[in-house]
């Protein structure tokens, strides 16, 4: 379990599936509103408390990204309903509001352009040279749609590019409209051509 603070409001909660299976979830059980799901929610709320000062106390939102053979991103916001604070005095009342995305696409961010380059040298030796690089917000996203995931080992792509990146809880709808595609497809025979193969 990986935690990140994103505003005072909000959190990110990186869960791998190892992190689901040690607490006897599967996959297809962390939608269902069963007692072991409400353990974890509460365990991932105290470590948010321990780690990051985040007390979700009052109305939450819960947007939970399930990401194919990764593991799950849940961004809890507190605090707001369609952009208004609630007002509420029972601090140990707490209120979900969960929504759901599912998608077959990988979808990775990273930090710097040197990330993704070296990750393109380790991706080279396995036949790795699809994907499709944009840039958004001082960030570099890779994706990988559907179709391009089949011809590869998904759990050996999946643990290099989490070597180097994370996934990102940000849609590729959202970076491909708004950010800037630098390479189109067969992005990682690029880079590793351009910038290693010398």
């Amino acid at each position: 379990m990986r935690l990140e603070r994103l505003n005072s409001d909000k959190i990110k909660i990186f869960l791998t599936f190892d992190d689901l299976s040690e607490r006897g979830i599967s996959k297809d059980e962390i939608w269902q509103d069963l007692p072991k799901v409400h353990d974890l929610f509460r365990d991932m709320m105290l470590e948010a408390n321990d780690e990051l000062g985040f007390k979700a106390d009052g109305p939450i939102a819960v947007e939970v990204f399930s990401l194919p053979a990764q593991g799950m991103v849940v961004i809890v916001s507190k605090g707001m309903n369609d952009g208004e604070f609630f007002e509420d005095d029972d601090d140990d009342y707490i209120e979900m509001q969960v929504t759901v995305d599912e998608s077959s696409d990988v979808f990775y961010e990273f930090s710097s352009f040197e990330d993704v380059i070296a990750l393109s040298g380790r991706l080279h030796p396995l036949n790795v040279g699809g994907g499709t690089l944009y840039s958004y917000n001082g960030c570099f996203y890779l994706h990988f749609d559907e179709e391009e995931m089949e011809a590869y080992d998904w759990s050996g792509l999946i643990a290099l590019l989490s070597e180097f990146g994370n996934p990102s809880t940000i849609t590729h709808y959202r970076v491909s409209e708004y950010g800037k595609k630098l390479m189109e497809n067969g992005a990682v025979a690029r880079l590793f051509e351009t910038f290693l193969n010398r």
